[in-house]
């Protein structure tokens, strides 16, 4: 299950919500104070949840980064190598890298699929053209050996990548992300001395929650809220253009 990052937002008003329910109960309770023993750990617990969401997120963000950078190497390595193989077989594979090359950009615009279609198609023609140009007359005898590993790296490391779109922490971990937060408001609620509503402190907490949980959520899927990984493209560019 997938959380898009507008869901952080129904926060607001649930915890606005929750905050008045939990000063009205204390009113009714003719103003009665709960334990700040049992809120600070609930308060604590809550803490330490967001912080530790949001390092997890913001690790898994970093390592979409290194995989991009990692296929960027991968992919120029293998293009180098190409020299290894008869000048005649060279540029046909060099027209099917810049091709490649150019699959490879724009797949953080929009949630789909990592390794496209195309990306496969293109795959499988490179690593059939360049077996049989790495085993034919006039090719370096270390062809083999080093240019066929370096196309099996290009292309496993786009399997990686795909399945580091899929880690994400277990649903129930966001539920209760959602559930605590409510929980906090309610007991903040109560904890609100009786007397007029102090709204800008309302405000101010289902706020900072809401935008929080939003942050977490949205650099936890990228491509579904504001942050975006297309920016990195730059790299494939630049590894595009180079290819003479």
């Amino acid at each position: 299950m997938n959380f898009h990052p507008t869901s952080a937002l129904l926060l607001f008003p649930a915890m606005i919500l929750l905050l008045e329910l939990g000063r009205r109960l204390r009113r009714r309770r003719g103003g009665a104070e709960g334990s700040s023993a049992i809120e600070g750990a609930i308060f604590g617990l809550f803490g330490l949840l967001l912080a530790f969401t949001f390092s997890g997120a913001v690790s898994r963000y970093d390592n979409h980064r290194l995989l991009l950078t990692e296929e960027v190497s991968d992919i120029g390595t293998a293009y180098l190598r190409l020299d290894l193989l008869p000048a005649q077989m060279q540029p046909e594979l060099r027209q099917l890298f810049r091709d490649y090359t150019t699959s490879r950009l724009h797949m953080f615009d929009e949630v789909g699929d990592e390794v496209t279609p195309e990306t496969a198609g293109l795959q499988r023609a490179i690593w059939q053209r360049a077996t049989a140009a790495a085993s034919s007359e006039g090719a370096s005898p270390d062809a083999a050996k080093l240019l066929l590993p370096a196309i099996n790296d290009m292309i496993d490391i786009t399997s990686t990548r795909q399945n580091a779109f899929y880690m994400h922490p277990p649903p129930v971990v966001y539920w209760l992300l959602f559930a605590f937060s409510g929980g906090s408001a309610l007991m903040a609620g109560y904890s609100m001395k009786p007397g007029g509503r102090d709204w800008l402190y309302s405000i101010a907490l289902a706020a900072a929650v809401t935008l929080t949980v939003y942050t977490i959520l949205d650099v936890e899927y990228p491509r579904r809220g504001l942050i975006r990984l297309g920016d990195h493209d730059r790299t494939l560019i630049s590894l595009r253009e180079s290819m003479k």
